[in-house]
């Protein structure tokens, strides 16, 4: 396997400030997730951020940073950028693997490469888990996918979709069962080097803002985007102090464990 890892990491965060540096069993957070694409066996391995505070915590644990624009609108845009930097082939596969995602196991990163490495006609390729209970699906903060036999992603929702017409689910059925055959997504991209630099240069379409949903560009300009279940389902990532404090516990454990 052939594959760079990119890792967007800004420090500006309206819930929290300052994330990627948030100490987690010691370390800066953003550490415990570039060591896991280290060990994933990435050939590279770039840590993408705007902050200089960032770049010189990054580069005293020993890896290689590069510095994009503040203006900068989501990770994948970081990403784009990495990519024109450093000149990499269009067939290239990258991995966009978010600095908050401490837990996402070496397997998923290795999986979601080689979504790409083995599948010529996928542009793009992630990860999906099934959903359990009604609860799950529900939530419009787990989205859900929905994969044609080929394997390629029809279309990404907050909303509950399938929607089986017959047997709807309790909407305040907190415990109850979801329906067979729904999925969550797992937020961990590969991408071909060429598919980047365009999906930069496309404007956000309508689904992607009604939805606030990234992905549903690619799908909009007639990208394919391949879906595999993950072999494990991904430990919570951070977006509050109190994530952070959870993960920790999680490590704590997995280690004296």
């Amino acid at each position: 396997m052939s594959f760079k890892v990119v890792i967007p990491a800004r420090y500006s965060s309206i819930r929290f400030p300052g994330k990627p540096l948030t100490r987690i069993a010691g370390e800066p957070m953003v550490r415990h997730v570039w060591q896991r694409a280290v060990d994933a066996g990435a050939e590279s391995v770039i840590i993408a951020t705007d902050d200089h505070s960032i770049r010189t915590h990054c580069e005293q644990f020993g890896a290689r940073v590069c510095m994009t624009s503040p203006a900068a609108s989501s990770g994948t845009d970081r990403v784009a950028e990495v990519v024109s930097q450093l000149g990499w082939p269009d067939e290239d596969v990258v991995v966009n693997l978010q600095g908050d995602e401490p837990l996402m196991p070496v397997s998923a990163i290795r999986d979601v490469a080689d979504q790409l490495l083995n599948e010529a006609s996928a542009d793009i390729g992630t990860l999906c888990w099934p959903i359990d209970t009604a609860e799950e699906l529900m939530n419009p903060n787990v989205v859900k996918v929905v994969v044609a036999r080929s394997g390629s992603a029809l279309y990404f929702s907050r909303a509950p979709i399938p929607w089986n017409r017959d047997e709807p689910v309790n909407r305040h059925a907190g415990d109850g069962a979801a329906p067979r055959a729904v999925y969550r997504h797992i937020g961990l991209y590969s991408y071909r080097a060429g598919v980047l630099a365009r999906l930069a240069n496309e404007p956000p379409c309508e689904l992607e803002q009604i939805e606030q949903l990234e992905q549903l560009r690619a799908l909009w300009i007639g990208l394919r985007i391949q879906v595999r279940q993950a072999g494990e389902m991904p430990g919570p990532g951070v977006d509050t102090p109190e994530d952070a404090e959870r993960v920790e516990q999680l490590l704590n454990d997995a280690e004296a464990g």
